[in-house]
């Protein structure tokens, strides 16, 4: 259905109003089909006098909710950027995401509570083949919208899409326990709605949680995707100007909206003005793979010194037996009458325990223990990507 639709619906070739329009159809197909799940639910629950059915149904409802304020998202982060927001509205699918988590997470413990009360106060549920039927449906109903979400929201790199259709599958599995409940009553007699009740609840905020997570991460300041880096990597280190990157930042301001930041070592002998236009050649081509604006900075080394090259090599060696994960950049030999400066930044990965202090002090102690008179004339930095 949603491919059909997007064939009537989304003509266009620009890959962000695509995305728009991508992310306005499922959520208007979503809040339909939750909408329709809540009324057969209701139906069912009420025949049945099921907790766990009504807890189900209320929890599509909310899904709709969610459907409904995921649109909006999409409609103002579609926005263009303006004097009083330059980098566009991008972020404001993640407020709506987080939003919508909230919602989630009440829901859930409403849902709870109730079911609680179920287990302590049981009424007895009573089954038919039209309640079966109509659980059945919406399982389906709810599998394909977690194949939809997951297929598109993959297709435009969006989280909060992606976490709908894990929502989705989530409320299959909960409506397919349910059903099991009643399969289980009519067997053994025995009224275990309340229990499921409460089993459909966990799911709803477990749903709601991991949805507050991949929405709060990239607004609080996530690490980028590690295969993004990689391709950054791959077209700066394609052009043989550069001799090596560093010091990468990438800063998102929303789906689409990425901007990056990275030093370039680049020959010190060359043609300033030939290394320039090779910088603006590199800066173009990643705005153009990676839909991203690129700002590079020139960092010029000594390429002819075999000297350099060869303290530049003990150096690294070095930092690396303090931890395997160090490594260094910008390095520089400054000689002077008493003593030869290796001026030169080492990069501390997060995951090192060691304070920047006790990373310096430890470097500063392996360089001075070098045959020679040398110094080590360092700035400790933590990597961004």
């Amino acid at each position: 259905m949603i491919t059909l639709l997007s064939k009537v619906f989304i003509k266009t070739e620009d890959e962000k109003r695509k995305r728009k329009l991508y992310g306005t159809l499922c959520s208007i197909v979503g809040i339909v089909l939750n909408v329709l799940l809540f009324a057969g639910k209701m139906v069912a629950g009420f025949i049945t006098g099921s907790v766990a059915i009504t807890a189900d149904a209320f929890n599509n409802l909310s899904d709709a909710g969610s459907s409904f304020i995921t649109l909006i998202g999409f409609v103002f982060a579609g926005k263009k950027a303006d004097t009083d927001h330059p980098f566009g509205h991008g972020r404001f699918e993640y407020l709506s995401g987080l939003f919508v988590s909230m919602i989630i997470l009440m829901m859930g413990f409403e849902l709870l509570k109730s079911s609680i009360n179920k287990i302590i106060r049981p009424v007895n549920v009573s089954q038919n083949l039209v309640t079966i039927i109509i659980l059945i449906v919406c399982v389906g109903i709810k599998l394909y919208m977690a194949y939809y979400n997951k297929k598109i929201g993959k297709r435009i790199s969006s989280k909060a899409m992606m976490a709908t259709g894990t929502d989705s599958l989530s409320d299959a599995v909960a409506t397919t326990v349910v059903l099991l409940s009643m399969l289980f009553m009519e067997l053994t007699g025995i009224n275990i709605d309340g229990y499921c009740g409460v089993f459909v609840a966990g799911f709803i905020l477990y749903a709601g949680i991991n949805a507050a997570k991949d929405t709060i991460d990239p607004l609080l300041g996530v690490a980028p995707d590690k295969e993004f880096v990689k391709q950054v990597e791959e077209i700066v280190m394609s052009y043989d100007m550069v001799g090596g990157i560093h010091d990468m930042v990438v800063h998102d301001y929303g789906p689409g909206r990425r901007m990056v930041s990275l030093h370039a070592e680049v020959p010190g002998n060359k043609n300033i003005y030939e290394i320039h236009d090779t910088i603006d050649i590199i800066e173009e081509r990643i705005r153009e793979s990676l839909d991203c604006e690129a700002v590079i900075h020139m960092d010029p080394v000594d390429t002819d010194n075999e000297e350099i090259k060869r303290m530049k090599k003990i150096v690294s060696n070095s930092v690396k037996e303090i931890d395997e994960r160090l490594s260094i950049h910008d390095f520089r030999m400054v000689s002077g009458p008493t003593h030869t400066n290796l001026i030169f930044d080492v990069v501390v990965p997060f995951e090192i325990k060691l304070t920047k202090n006790e990373v310096k002090e430890k470097v500063e102690e392996i360089v001075s223990s070098f045959e020679g008179n040398y110094f080590a004339v360092i700035k400790v930095e933590q990597s961004y990507v």
